[in-house]
């Protein structure tokens, strides 16, 4: 998906429910069957309670594969910090995953952790800490922020003093750490399962939400979408 400007509200956020579903209808006629019912089945399914947070990442296909993980696990936001290292994902590792996660894009870590904070956010840094627990314990009941730090240094200083919490996943080699991509995977599959098997954590999109996702993914689904749905919209 295109990137999400953390300060600019949705295109859709002045819409009342009933006039997105009309857009939604009438949007859907201009794709096939089978990708509105691939959105209507998957945009359930997603979720903005565990978020991820990349501090730099250098090399693209690791931030790539991280968008994919999040795609697969159905996590729907992902926050960049581009503060030395451009973010630009790679086709062939992504496989289209980028059109269909949100990404917001922040100069600093200071205005990441600001935004997710302001969001409900508590920000988890995956790193060995003197105050680390397993993924595996961590509580994840409020909404939760993964960061992960560039394959060269890890996190900045920066990064680890603004977090609430630290994790690490468990290993039991030789080798001290997973790479970037892989920790992400697994962190997040671990997270995920345990969100999607609670009773008590609210980890669903509303109503609205929902259909400002499949509205969102629709711009992506059709040719010149932002300008064709900024045209219907006039008529709803």
């Amino acid at each position: 998906m295109p990137e999400r400007i953390p300060s600019q509200a949705s295109p859709f956020s002045a819409l009342r429910i009933s006039q997105k579903e009309t857009l939604y209808e009438r949007v859907s006629e201009l794709f096939s069957d089978n990708k509105r019912s691939l959105f209507d089945r998957l945009a359930p399914l997603r979720t903005r309670h565990i978020a991820v947070v990349l501090e730099d990442i250098y090399q693209s296909h690791n931030a790539s594969a991280v968008l994919r993980s999040c795609d697969c696990f159905g996590v729907q936001d992902v926050h960049v910090v581009e503060k030395n290292n451009p973010f630009n994902p790679a086709g062939d590792v992504a496989v289209g995953s980028s059109k269909w996660v949100d990404y917001y894009k922040h100069g600093s870590i200071q205005d990441a952790y600001r935004y997710l904070h302001d969001h409900g956010y508590r920000i988890v840094a995956t790193l060995p800490h003197e105050h680390d627990q397993m993924i595996t314990d961590l509580d994840i009941s409020q909404p939760t922020a993964l960061v992960f730090g560039t394959e060269l240094t890890g996190l900045t200083q920066e990064a680890v003093e603004g977090a609430d919490a630290y994790v690490k996943v468990p290993m039991y080699g030789f080798t001290e750490s997973f790479n970037i991509s892989v920790c992400a995977a697994l962190s997040l599959f671990s997270l995920t399962e345990r969100m999607r098997a609670s009773k008590d954590i609210p980890w669903r999109l509303d109503d609205d939400a929902l259909l400002d996702l499949k509205l969102h993914w629709a711009m992506q689904a059709i040719r010149d979408g932002e300008k064709v749905i900024k045209n219907l919209m006039e008529g709803v």
